[in-house]
Parts: structure tokens; sequence; C-alpha cells
């Protein structure tokens, strides 16, 4: 029976104990996954390393060729969601770690400004001004359950009696009255529009009147 491939495997026991693999996988699948284990913290320590300086550092510690650091690489790149939810989790602290060095060097020195600006950023990064916020119960909302009914009754409606016999009893009356409508199809309308709206007729002889009465006068 074929074992599963190092990366079914990482997601289902990367972190089971060391006896537990050795009861389930061959020796060489156990070494590859604790080597994978190992460079999994590494790169939670180390979450702006670069590609390169994982290849590197597995190299260096396992003396292992680079074709294989880079597949190391491939599986932990694969299992990057719970790496980044651990990577937020160390910047987070790396942060806090880094303001509360900041304040104490600047109470050292007495500096009452920096000591003030690095609480500042402190309490705002943890929002220690905003009050806790209440958890709501949800597991005891229970689910309003609904049930499909055609009884108007629940609203308050008096049922007619009988309702679905006057139902039918309709259908059939107005079924039987339209029988004798016939399907027409659509013909255009003879508006004879040459009739009902004559063209205004136009005369462009020019009148009598149109000219004024002018007297000759021969071209010098």
């Amino acid at each position: 029976m074929p074992f599963p491939s190092a990366l079914t495997v990482c997601k289902q026991d990367l972190f089971t104990k060391v006896d537990e693999l050795r009861d389930k996988y061959p020796e060489v699948l156990v070494q590859r996954i604790l080597r994978i284990r190992d460079m999994y913290n590494w790169q939670i320590q180390y979450p702006d390393a670069k590609d390169r300086e994982f290849v590197n550092e597995v190299v260096k510690r396992y003396d292992v060729s680079m074709p294989i650091a880079y597949r190391d690489l491939a599986i932990i790149k694969t299992l990057l969601p719970q790496i980044s939810q651990t990577s937020r989790d160390f910047h987070r602290w790396r942060y806090n770690e880094m303001i509360l060095d900041a304040y104490q060097k600047a109470k050292e020195k007495e500096n009452i400004i920096a000591m003030e600006k690095a609480a500042s950023s402190y309490a705002k990064y943890n929002r220690v001004d905003v009050d806790d916020e209440q958890q709501l119960p949800y597991e005891m909302i229970v689910v309003q359950p609904f049930t499909a009914t055609d009884d108007p009754s629940v609203l308050g409606i008096k049922p007619i009696p009988n309702i679905q016999e006057k139902i039918k009893k309709m259908l059939e009356k107005y079924r039987a009255e339209t029988m004798d409508i016939d399907d027409v199809t659509f013909e255009d309308a003879d508006l004879e529009e040459g009739e009902l709206f004559p063209a205004p007729k136009t005369d462009n002889k020019p009148k009598d009147n149109d000219f004024d009465d002018f007297e000759y006068e021969p071209i010098r």
C-alpha cells in the first residue's frame, strides 16, 4: 500500500509525537516530517526571511541538496495560512517588546516626551482605552421554527369553508366563459391618412403686389 505524499502527511501529522509517526510511516518519511517541522518553526521565528535564506538554512542544518530544500519550502508555503496566523501573532508580540524596550530606554534617559510617545503607542496598539466587548451567547439563540401552511387562521383571518371546492367551481365557470374567444392575428389599420390629413397646398407664383413699381433708369 503506497504511503500518502509528504504534503498530505504534514497537513495531518506535522506536530504528531515522534513515536506515533514511526508507528504510521517509514523512517525516511518520518525524518522528512521532522525536518519540515523544524523549518516550520524556523519560518515562524523569521517570518521576513527570503526563500534563498530558507533554502540555505535547510542545506546547512541537514546537509541535503538544494532541490530537496526547495521541495520542503514548497510544502511550508502550502501550509502558509497557518504560518501567516502565527506570524501575525509573532509580529504583535515583537511590536509590544520593541515599544516596551523603547519606553525603558527613554525612562533611563529621563526623556519624558519619548516615554509619553511610547506609552501612547502601546496603549493605542493594544486598545487599552476601549471597553471589552461583551461576548454574545450565540449558543443560546434558538432558531425560530417555521412550518408552511395554507391555513389563514394563523394570521387571524377567518378561513372560508370548503375553499378548495369553491376555487374549483370558479375555475370551471371562467374557463367555460372563455371558450368562445377566438385568437386573431394583427393587421395594420387602414386609416387613409392621405384623405384624413391632406398636405397643405402651396403656390410659389409671385403675386402682383409682391413687386413695387419703379422707374427705369439707364445704366451709365
